[in-house]
């Protein structure tokens, strides 16, 4: 009865909104999960018999399952793009996920490194070793650049423009960002080039991709993880740190530095500013600790 249904979203999500497979599939599981609940409660409406009170019964339902506030608010926002699936095909007349309540949700600053941290993560590299040289090249890229760890696997050769100081960046939904790029970074990218990556026979369908591992393929997310894990326990840095640490650190150390929101946004790639605001609060807490530190009279008691 709502295969038609998930079937037109599907390819909705795929031709007009260019998701990504992983984006799709966490879409259709969303709406799954909605039908699910319906042949629970043995009241299968269509889309466009639903209320808002139903939909306020099904977000009870999966709260009572124990899913967080998190998932909650996450399979509200897919049940929202459903919905405007819907309006746009007339499938519906009336959106009742408009009136859907969302659970407040607790914005988690993340962990972020100093400057000094990255160096001593950076400094712990063996460089020795031919994957030293990529390791270096891969970690100045991830902070001079703030890239996702799927974009840093993810970079080809055609996409450096390191003449004129940018890479071009393939993102989420496969959006193109030009992101400029440091000195540094460049540096290494050149010496992993030229000294390293030259005595490597990439496999085939692999040729274009700029870091490589032994076998001449591609690396993965978790080898980058696992790397990076590795360097941080040998620099003695206790905190809960992952690639994306790096991509934190390079957006507060920019807002930090007085760069103005609309450009950390268009570097890291969020499609909302509002995602990118996360960084303001980071901000103020740094305010805040700078004139604790330096005002001579804040914090003063009468």
């Amino acid at each position: 009865m709502w295969e038609p249904y998930k079937k037109g979203f599907k390819a909705y999500l795929q031709l007009e909104k260019s998701l990504s497979e992983n984006s799709v599939e966490a879409y259709l599981h969303d709406v799954e999960l909605l039908t699910q609940y319906l042949q629970t409660v043995q009241d299968l409406k269509t889309p466009d018999a639903l209320e808002l009170h139903d939909l306020q019964q099904f977000v009870k339902y999966i709260a009572e399952l124990g899913m967080s506030a998190g998932s909650q608010a996450r399979i509200i926002s897919g049940l929202r793009q459903f919905y405007k699936f819907c309006v746009l095909e007339q499938i519906t007349r009336n959106d009742p996920t408009v009136l859907l309540e969302a659970p407040k949700l607790k914005r988690k600053l993340p962990d972020t490194l100093s400057y000094d941290e990255i160096e001593s993560i950076i400094h712990e590299i063996d460089l020795s070793k031919p994957e030293g040289g990529r390791n270096k090249a891969i970690l100045e890229t991830m902070y001079s650049c703030g890239l996702r760890v799927s974009e840093v696997v993810n970079l080809k050769l055609s996409n450096l423009y390191l003449d004129v100081g940018f890479v071009r960046v393939i993102g989420k939904g496969d959006k193109e960002r030009l992101v400029p790029i440091g000195s540094s970074a460049v540096k290494y990218i050149n010496i992993y080039r030229n000294d390293i990556r030259v005595h490597l026979q990439p496999q085939k369908g692999f040729e274009d991709f700029l870091f490589l591992n032994r076998r001449g393929a591609a690396l993965t997310r978790v080898m980058i993880f696992l790397i990076i894990k590795e360097l941080a326990l040998k620099a003695g840095i206790q905190k809960n740190i992952s690639p994306h640490t790096f991509r934190h650190s390079f957006a507060t150390h920019l807002v930090e530095g007085g760069a103005d929101l609309r450009a950390v946004q268009q570097m890291l790639g969020h499609e909302s500013i509002t995602t990118t605001e996360i960084y303001t609060h980071l901000d103020r807490e740094y305010l805040r600790k700078t004139l604790e530190q330096y005002h001579p009279g804040f914090g003063r008691k009468e």
